[in-house]
């Protein structure tokens, strides 16, 4: 169904719903609304709004469902996908939740906080530790991504190995459906088994059925141990050998296990200002060990230098550095978590987010490397991340040298051989940053008639209009 264009007197109508004061009018969006954070996307709309209530939400969806206006939902815009950025040349309205910042609740003693969709990320970790208790997701981007983008991806991050992605943090939500009913589903139940699980339908759907206005959020205890431990080791396959060491060894409190290459702790060292490399010696491959323990912090390095000590000298750990104090281990983090923007000043940086079964990582790499470098002789691959649940951010740099236009306009063909290759070893084209505008094509081609055609009666269940967020995940119905 194609959108309509609103007329003056319609944007006014829709202005009038949260006030001048909180408009924004296209002309004036510009990079913070409209484009995407690897800039390959760049909107149009005819105005950004900025509601601060659920009901403020529900006018909108309302007007919109009634004169068939598209909208876009966004939160803090640092998705990977373009999902949340307005098709460009069309008249789709931004509706930012970024007003809507409210933490409603936190019950330490239920171990769950209520926030709408609007909060940083950061926040919502702050107000956790202040009642004692920890909201675990951690994202590179957490000082300025909102929860309800991370729930309308399924955002995963560094801790899915002990606490999974957002679907396994959330018991309930908020919903303004597109017609403007606002469903309240903010139970606090970790049992309630009483037919279709409607929250499971909105989380990861990337603002397409709706828009979510609040959560409730899994908190945990805060581990009284923690300790992180950076070892250098001589190839994936001995990385994905002392994953194995360090899950069977460490159970439960094995919370992270970062895979890193070389060249990407060269870039951070050399682009991000306050990182070093944390070692003398130069190892091939590096990973990152976090454990949090609930006995004591003595508990955890105990854990963590029984590991390291049996897996040196059994020849399987080159070198490792324990960190001696909170610095240090925020200090070994922010070097993983800075190994994506490192790459921008080494040029044009073709990215994929795959994931594959943890034993086939290192079958997956040996045969993507030699694709790619077959493909563009002299690329430079930094391929690093989340090994413990085989979420590998397969990046490729571009030769020393080369055009960097000429470099990214092989996007495309090179996120194919890269996707194939993942595909056949049982994997996904999308572990963590979702589908939006830059994979949805590609999404339709792999997978089965049928599971496209079920997509597709969902989104027309809840959205007939076809005004939610329209041409992402799925094309929409002209």
């Amino acid at each position: 169904m194609t959108s309509t264009i609103p007329s003056p007197d319609l944007i006014d109508r829709f202005i009038a719903l949260v006030g001048a004061d909180h408009a924004v009018a296209g002309q004036d969006a510009g990079r913070r609304y409209l484009a995407d954070t690897r800039g390959l996307y760049y909107g149009s709309t005819p105005v950004v709004l900025k509601p601060d209530s659920v009901e403020e939400v529900s006018a909108i969806l309302r007007l919109a469902s009634e004169t068939g206006v598209a909208i876009v939902p966004q939160g803090g815009n640092t998705g990977h996908v373009a999902g949340q950025i307005p098709r460009e040349g069309r008249a789709d309205i931004v509706l930012s939740l970024e007003r809507m910042t409210r933490i409603r609740d936190v019950d330490p003693v239920g171990n769950v906080l209520v926030a709408e969709a609007g909060c940083i990320l950061a926040d919502i970790q702050a107000a956790a530790e202040a009642a004692g208790r920890l909201f675990p997701l951690s994202l590179g981007s957490e000082g300025s991504c909102r929860i309800g983008g991370n729930l309308s991806t399924n955002a995963g991050g560094t801790a899915v190995l002990a606490y999974g992605n957002m679907r396994q943090l959330c018991l309930g939500l908020e919903v303004v459906l597109p017609t403007g009913e606002i469903w309240n589903g903010l139970r606090r139940l970790k049992k309630d088994n009483t037919g279709f699980d409607l929250r499971d339908l909105f989380i990861g759907a990337e603002g397409t059925l709706g828009v979510i206005t609040a959560a409730v959020l899994k908190l945990f205890p805060r581990p009284l141990g923690h300790q992180v431990a950076f070892a250098g080791v001589k190839s994936v396959e001995d990385a994905l050998t002392l994953f194995e060491r360090a899950a069977t060894r460490c159970g439960p409190a094995l919370t992270g296990f970062e895979l890193m290459p070389r060249i990407g702790v060269e870039f951070t060292a050399r682009h991000i200002p306050g990182v070093r490399d944390p070692m003398d010696t130069v190892h091939p491959w590096y990973t990152l060990i976090d454990i949090s323990t609930a006995d004591s912090a003595e508990g955890a390095e105990r854990l963590m230098q029984d590991l390291l000590e049996q897996a040196i000298a059994d020849g399987l750990v080159e070198n490792a550095v324990l960190a001696a104090s909170e610095t240090q281990r925020k200090a070994l983090w922010h070097m993983r978590e800075s190994m994506s923007p490192a790459q921008k000043p080494e040029g044009g940086s073709i990215k994929h987010d795959i994931s594959v079964p943890v034993a086939a990582i290192p079958a997956f790499m040996a045969q993507a490397d030699a694709a790619v470098l077959a493909a563009i002789p002299g690329a430079r691959l930094c391929s690093f991340g989340h090994m413990g649940d085989g979420n590998i951010h397969y990046n490729i740099s571009q030769p020393v040298g080369a055009d960097t236009q000429a470099f990214l306009d092989r996007w495309r063909e090179i996120n194919d051989l890269v996707h194939g290759i993942a595909l056949a070893h049982g994997g996904s084209i999308s572990a963590e940053h979702g589908i939006g505008q830059l994979k949805r094509d590609e999404l339709a081609a792999i997978r089965s008639p049928i599971e496209i055609d079920l997509m597709h009666r969902i989104k027309s269940a809840f959205d007939p209009a076809g005004i939610m967020n329209p041409d992402k995940v799925l094309r929409a119905a002209e």
